[in-house]
Parts: structure tokens; sequence; C-alpha cells
């Protein structure tokens, strides 16, 4: 089987390796600030902004920044408009007046590395030009390779647009006005003769704004621990709020989300589909399924590839990309290439996505993509005439990516999640009226059992020192915990095993090397459990990468300053903690009793 990876090759091989990894990547289109010149002439610097005063209001999306430089003050609103890519300013100051500020426009070179915050600013060729149209008109063109788009610039007032170096332009307002608002929007070009597009006014921006926020908050979900006295609550609470708001502007658009959002570049900004579940299944959970089917649909476009990766390999179906780009072309990688656990994403999405939906439209409209995906799910597992089952691997790495390609086999809950989506792909035959696939049924009857020892499932079959004091296996995500996290009870699991595996895990997990979604999985499994003092603390468990920054994101380290998918799972653990499961008839079966949560719109889990 052949695997888009990088081992022991000569450095060419590996230059090709590492230009397939850049490439493509996503740029960071524009840098918008101001530049505020003080009494002397100088330009103002941070030490000179005093009195910083930052809101944003939730309700309606506006920012309201506020400070003084030498003491005079400026006030800014901005706003993001909610259909277009455009994103708006209104700017209030006598130094307006003496022309002391003027709006800054730089466009930052990609840097080619892992991590891009747009501040590259040694671009050695000017890749963009201006031309102003008419006093309150501009736009500047950027060529960035094969790369063409549009920054379409429009102001209220008259105001000179200006170079000031490569790619790098301002526009100053003339004097007399205390208030300047400005549009700035952002297109592709398809043309170099195209005509600038229509630029909404700040107003129609703010208005855009104040209307689909005010949709967003009165649909789907609500939670109140209000009434809670535990103090812990409203940390629960504020993670909730502000994560709800993060996940709608970060990953809500029409491709699978990148794990720092739209905010900068991570992993040269590619998304990774093993995460797609953390950043999009909340969603419907919360009473906001179209916000998944959007970036769900995304799958029709990249099938194909997906369909030659698994073809290449041998496989039938359709196998699903790990790290990739919006196109679906497959990064390579050493750890990458080997995931599987992505695979079974699409059929549970789709499942949920027919949950809030029960139509014969949204079954036929899935259905291809679905049993494709079972396809390949059907062809992966090797059968081993000794034990008379179907193994998954050797050839894999587990969601906890610690363990070797070559040696894994049977990780615990990838063999949960086969056996679940083959079983539901069954479902969905059925609910066509057409018969059961063999095959499929042959794997399901078939698949090798979970692995355990001494009542406690291990991690993988082929590692059953995995919990040994010195165990290189108790770091990185402990995923045999997701077999009974956003899974049922299937293929056999026992609840009194993964009692005695969450207790296993909670005791010997070196919690400090995880990432932030680990907690709310570890919280989704004892809720399941019915152990809710176990998933308060396992949700709020004080270690470096569960840390939930005042802006709401949650930080991991210096290099991942924001992690999406903690936020993600956040909201999947509550709305859990609150509804149970479907096979629970008890509600908030994740909180103490004594914890009074009040909650309405969420949407159970399988």
């Amino acid at each position: 089987v052949s695997y888009s990876v990088q081992l022991k090759e000569p450095e060419r091989k590996k230059n090709a390796v590492e230009w397939f990894r850049q490439n493509p990547h996503r740029l960071q289109l524009g840098n918008i600030g101001l530049e505020i010149k003080k009494k002397d002439g100088s330009l103002a610097t941070a030490n000179d902004i005093k009195n910083i005063d930052q809101q944003l209001d939730l309700w309606t999306g506006i920012i309201t920044s506020s400070f003084t430089v030498e003491n005079v003050p400026v006030t800014i609103q901005t706003v993001c408009h909610q259909q277009q890519d455009d994103v708006s300013f209104k700017i209030e100051s006598p130094l307006l007046s003496s022309d002391q500020i003027s709006i800054r426009i730089r466009i930052p070179f990609p840097n080619g590395q892992w991590k891009d915050v747009g501040n590259n600013w040694n671009s050695i060729t000017q890749f963009s030009f201006a031309q102003q149209f008419t006093d309150s008109n501009a736009i500047v063109s950027v060529g960035l390779d094969t790369t063409h788009y549009r920054v379409s610039l429009k102001w209220r007032a008259v105001a000179k647009l200006e170079k000031r170096g490569l790619n790098y332009y301002t526009i100053q307002p003339n004097r007399g006005n205390s208030t300047f608002e400005f549009n700035c929007i952002f297109n592709w070009m398809f043309s170099q003769h195209r005509l600038p597009v229509t630029v909404p006014s700040f107003e129609q921006t703010y208005n855009s704004s104040l209307t689909s926020y005010k949709k967003f908050w009165l649909s789907g979900g609500a939670v109140d621990f209000s009434a809670v006295k535990d103090p812990r609550a409203f940390e629960i609470e504020r993670r909730v709020v502000l994560s709800q708001y993060l996940t709608k502007i970060q990953c809500s658009s029409g491709y699978p989300p990148q794990e720092t959002g739209l905010t900068y570049n991570s992993w040269y900004g590619k998304p990774h589909l093993e995460m797609h579940w953390w950043h999009a299944v909340h969603f419907a959970q919360w009473g906001r399924p179209e916000l998944m089917e959007k970036s769900l649909d995304w799958y029709f476009t990249v099938a194909e590839k997906a369909k030659l990766i698994a073809k290449r390999q041998g496989f039938d179906g359709l196998r699903w990309q790990k790290m990739t780009d919006n196109e679906g072309d497959e990064s390579p990688s050493s750890v990458g290439a080997f995931l599987i656990w992505q695979q079974p994403h699409f059929i549970y999405m789709a499942e949920m996505l027919y949950r809030s939906k029960p139509t014969k439209e949204v079954l036929n409209k899935y259905k291809d993509l679905l049993f494709a995906t079972a396809d390949f799910m059907a062809s992966f597992p090797s059968y081993d005439p000794k034990t008379k089952k179907y193994n998954l691997g050797k050839g894999l790495i587990p969601a906890q990516e610690c363990f070797d390609a070559v040696t894994t086999f049977n990780p615990t809950y990838e063999l949960a999640y086969w056996s679940w989506a083959l079983q539901k792909a069954q479902e969905w035959k059925q609910r066509l009226g057409l018969p059961r696939d063999k095959k499929w049924d042959e794997i399901i009857n078939n698949l090798a059992p979970l692995p355990q020892l001494n009542n406690v499932y291990l991690a993988t079959e082929s590692t059953p020192d995995c919990y040994e004091p010195n165990s290189k296996y108790l770091t990185d995500h402990p995923a045999v915990l997701g077999a009974y996290s956003s899974l049922p009870a299937v293929h056999g699991l026992n609840t009194g095993i993964m009692k005695n595996t969450l207790d296993t895990v909670l005791k010997v997990w070196k919690w400090n090397d995880t990432w932030g979604w680990d907690f709310p999985l570890a919280a989704m499994t004892a809720a399941r459990l019915h152990l809710p003092e176990k998933a308060v603390n396992a949700l709020l468990m004080p270690i470096k990468t569960n840390t939930y920054l005042v802006n709401g994101h949650n930080y991991q380290d210096e290099r991942l300053t924001i992690y999406l998918p903690g936020n993600g799972g956040v909201l999947n653990a509550v709305a859990l903690m609150c509804t149970g499961a479907d096979a629970d008839k008890e509600i908030n079966i994740g909180f103490p009793k004594d914890w009074k949560v009040k909650w309405e719109g969420l949407k159970k889990m399988f």
C-alpha cells in the first residue's frame, strides 16, 4: 500500500515533500490599521496609546475600541458584513480634523512556514498596485504568484489614497471632519479590467451584523447556569457563550475549518479532516445544523480525489484525506497519511443532519458519498485466519498519534467507530428501501473485539503495556475514551470496563502532554457513565492546554495560541451533559444533582 509519507529519502525528495505540505496555502489578504501622528509629526507607537478600552458586543458582533493619544480621544467601531467579504470602520476623533489620522493598508507576503500570522513585510517585489477612481473610491489590485484579487475601498467624505512603499498604502482624509467611515471588501479578480465591485456602506454592514447576530443568538440551543451556586458553573457558562461566538465566526464557512480558524495560519493553513467532527458536530447538537451542513457539502467537491487515494492503495470507495487543502489534495505526512478516524466522520455528520431533517431529500443527497465511505471501511480491514476476525491494521496510526504505523493494529476507539459507522450505513440502506450490503455485514459481524486487559480497555491490541508507569503511550490524546464519548455502547462495549478505563486514564495519564479537545473527550465519557463530578472536573482540569483566554480562545502554547477544536469540544460536552444520549432517560447526566442547570433547544447525541 502506497502512502504519501516522507521517510529516509534524499534531500531532493525531502524538498518536494515540503513543497507539497506548504502549497497551496492561505493568504492574509490585507492588514488594515491606523497611522496616528503626534503633535511633533512623528508616528505614534504602542507606548503612546493610552486609556485603552475594547469591547466586543456578542449580541451584535460589533467591536468598539477607544483610547487616547496625547490625551486626545479616538473611538472606532469595527464591524463585518455577514454575507460579503467586507469589513467596515467608523472612526471618531478630533485628530481627524488636524490630518493626524490616516488609514493604513498593507499586504503581507506569505512566509511559507508552518505558522503565518500575516506580518511578513520582507517581500522582494511590488505585487500590488492601487488606483483611485473618485474622492471616495479606490482599489488595490494584488497579483501574488497565480493568485489575483482586489481590495475594493470606499469611504464617506473626501480622502486621498497614497502609496507609501512596497504593497503599502494609506488613505488620508481631508481636514475638517471629526468622523470618517471606511469600508473594505475583498473580491476575486478574474480580469485586470474589471470595474470595482459595489462596496457596502458602513451603515449597511452595521445593519447586516445586527440582523445576522440577532438571528444567530435567537436560534438553536441555550444553557443557563444562573441558578447554580457552585462557582465552577460560571467558568463553564463563560466558555459555552464565547465558544458559540468563536465557532460561528471561525468554523461555519463552506470549508472544513483550520485549527486556528481565520485568525492565522498553522499547519500552513490547511484543514485536518480528523478535526472536522470537533469543529462542526456541535452545530447540530445546538440546533444549528445548517452551519454544519455548509462544510459537510464540501466533501462533494473533493470526493473524486478521495476515490483516487483509495484506488491507488487498492481499496474500494472513498478514503477521505487527513491534511488537505480546499481542493482536496492530500498533503504528505509521516503521521497524517496513516490516520483513519476521519473516515467515519462523514457518516456521523450526515446522520446528525438526517436527525435534524429526517427526509428522503437528505438521504438521497448524501447516500452516494456515505455508501462509498462505507465501501472503503469494509475493504480496509484485513482477515486474520488465526482468530477468524478482521483486524484494523497493521498500517495505521490511531487518533492517539504516538503509535508506530508498521506495528499497530486494532485501536479500541477506531474499532468501535468502524462498527458504529458501518451499522449506520446499513440503516441508510434500509431507510431507502435497499438491501443490506453483504460485505459490510461481513465486517460488522466479524470485526476484531475491543482489546482489553485486566478489565481495562487498551489503547490498541498491539500495546498491552500501554498503561505501565513508564509507558510512552500515556501522552497525546487519551483516544481510548472515544469509544464511549461521541459514540454509544457499540461493538460489545462494556460500560463497567469503560468505567475502569476512565478511572485508569484519569489516574495515570500525563495530562500536561495533551490537547484542548482531550478534556471535553474525557468529560463526555464521564457523562455517559453518569459520573457528573468527574465530568465537571475533566472539563475544567487545570492544565495549560485546557486554558481558555479572556476572549474565549483555547490556548495550547506559545506556538499555538488558539485551538478551535477545544471550543467545539466544550460545546459537544456541555450539550451531552445536559441532554444525555439516546439511551438515557434522565437529563443533566453530566452535572451534579444540586446543579439546577436549565437549557432548551439542544439535541441528543447518539
